[in-house]
């Protein structure tokens, strides 16, 4: 199941693509793998429920207490680190947003989510993000607000740019761009140009200050992906998209080994 193999590398942010067909949400990269029984509730929601209930014994999470101060996360090593679901909307977000809405209730009764109040973000065990075709425009309009925006990163963040005036931590929770698009092909062993450099510093320096956190996907692979990986990580990147999560906690462990 790929939500226990990313806990197990230790992963903190779990990606899931999402496809509404017959009113259910199901599971898959492409619309030709999707499957009825792969769906977002059996192989992510419902065990995420499951497993936070277990780390929390000693809460009634159903007796409508605020229990966001002391409740464990997923992380038995680090009760306090949430864990992000990014949650990628591959059709039609005026449809398929409403039934993530309501497949989140669960866990949005027991008060296991990130929510903004109206006037401050609560820390829960649990983040959920949407991007893909997520709707921006909704997830604003929500006064209580369990499901954050992933804004694009490729932004002017200048003070009083609409990227600035538009999203903050409140209503969103990452910054993200495909690094391929945004800041082009480095050299062949992973070396970016001094340009390629500033716009990357510029892009996670406007991010941060609108209490973002950064995300580059369609990184470079081969030759120079550790080099390029290395780099970003170095200028401050919060998230940096894998598919190898084998490689992926390898390359965190050697640069924890540094600090």
């Amino acid at each position: 199941m790929p939500l226990y193999d990313a806990l197990n590398t230790g992963c903190i942010s779990v990606e899931a693509d999402i496809w509404l067909q017959d009113g259910e949400l199901l599971i898959g990269h492409e619309k030709g793998s999707i499957d009825p029984a792969r769906t977002l509730k059996s192989l992510y929601l419902d065990p995420l429920v499951s497993i936070l209930s277990d780390r929390n014994p000693d809460l009634d999470l159903n007796d409508g207490t605020d229990h966001s101060a002391s409740l464990k996360g997923v992380f038995s090593t680090d009760a306090s680190t949430a864990l992000v679901l990014l949650i990628d909307i591959k059709t039609e977000s005026v449809d398929s947003l409403p039934v993530l809405m309501d497949q989140l209730s669960p866990l949005r009764d027991q008060g296991l989510l990130t929510h903004f109040d109206g006037s401050q973000m609560i820390q829960g065990p649990l983040t959920v993000v949407g991007t893909g075709n997520t709707n921006f425009d909704t997830i604003f309009n929500e006064k209580d607000r369990t499901v954050f925006f992933d804004a694009p990163l490729d932004n002017d963040w200048s003070e009083d740019s609409p990227a600035s005036k538009a999203y903050s931590k409140d209503n969103s929770y990452y910054a993200s761009v495909s690094f391929d698009k945004s800041i082009g092909k480095p050299s062949f062993l992973g070396d970016l140009s001094d340009e390629q450099t500033k716009k990357v510093k510029d892009q996670i320096q406007g991010a941060h200050d609108r209490g973002l956190k950064v995300r580059y996907y369609d990184t470079p692979s081969g030759l120079g992906e550790k080099s390029i990986q290395e780099q970003l990580w170095k200028e401050g990147v919060d998230v940096l998209n894998r598919d190898d999560l084998k490689a992926a906690k390898e390359f965190l462990e050697k640069q924890e080994e540094r600090l």
